[in-house]
């Protein structure tokens, strides 16, 4: 996937670092942004939205994935994580695996086979993007077929069913929503935090697991929603 190099770093100290640092004092422009103009939010009246950009395909979001659980079950009840899939690296199959996300939130599976998903890319390799012999993109990529083969297995979906909801408007308008969101969001790369739609998540800055845990959590509080 396509990663500022400084995010890449980042994200990688922040899976590899150990949870005891001591967190800085945030600071806007050093450790979060703040959007302009803020972007809407997706939660229900009084929740705070906890949002993370990311793609099936993207290795870092793979290695990111243990701390976003970690993060979700930090979260204060105030507060709900969602998952915007991201299309912009089409090289490595992001805009199938973001269509394949928003057919299984419109057929209501996308939360019950999200890990399964990163399972199938990263694991088991049912869904690999990557050679394992030569480590290069494989030819062809996983195609919408693959996936709909993999929902029908893991969550009941008819294979058929799921092709069709692929193809449908309301699939279509997701991912027209979702790219221009990204766009005005000004998001880097993949994986990405935003909170409540006003306040990207600056990783590179940041030393340690607890430090992004606890910088949420101050952004959390911070919107004044309780």
């Amino acid at each position: 996937m396509r990663l500022l190099g400084a995010v890449m770093l980042g994200v990688l100290a922040l899976v590899l670092a150990p949870l005891t640092q001591a967190a800085p004092a945030w600071t806007e422009g050093t450790h979060y942004a703040v959007l302009s103009p803020i972007q809407p939010t997706t939660v229900p009246k009084g929740k705070v939205e906890v949002m993370e950009v990311f793609s099936y395909a993207c290795p870092y979001c793979n290695r990111f994935q243990p701390l976003v659980t970690e993060l979700e079950k930090s979260l204060p009840p105030n507060a709900q994580m969602v998952f915007l899939p991201a299309a912009f690296s089409a090289a490595e199959d992001f805009p199938m695996f973001q269509r394949a996300f928003f057919t299984a939130q419109v057929l209501g599976v996308a939360a019950r086979t999200h890990q399964a998903m990163f399972d199938a890319v990263w694991e088991t390799g049912e869904l690999a993007t990557i050679d394992p012999n030569t480590q290069r993109l494989k030819s062809p990529l996983p195609s919408i077929e693959d996936a709909a083969k993999f929902y029908e297995r893991v969550a009941g979906v008819k294979a058929a069913t799921f092709l069709a909801t692929a193809k449908s408007f309301d699939v279509d308008a997701k991912v027209r929503a979702a790219d221009a969101q990204i766009v005005a969001m000004q998001i880097p790369g993949t994986p990405c935090l935003i909170v409540n739609g006003k306040y990207r998540v600056i990783m590179d800055n940041l030393s340690s697991d607890n430090d992004l845990i606890n910088l949420v959590r101050y952004l959390v509080d911070k919107d004044g929603k309780h």
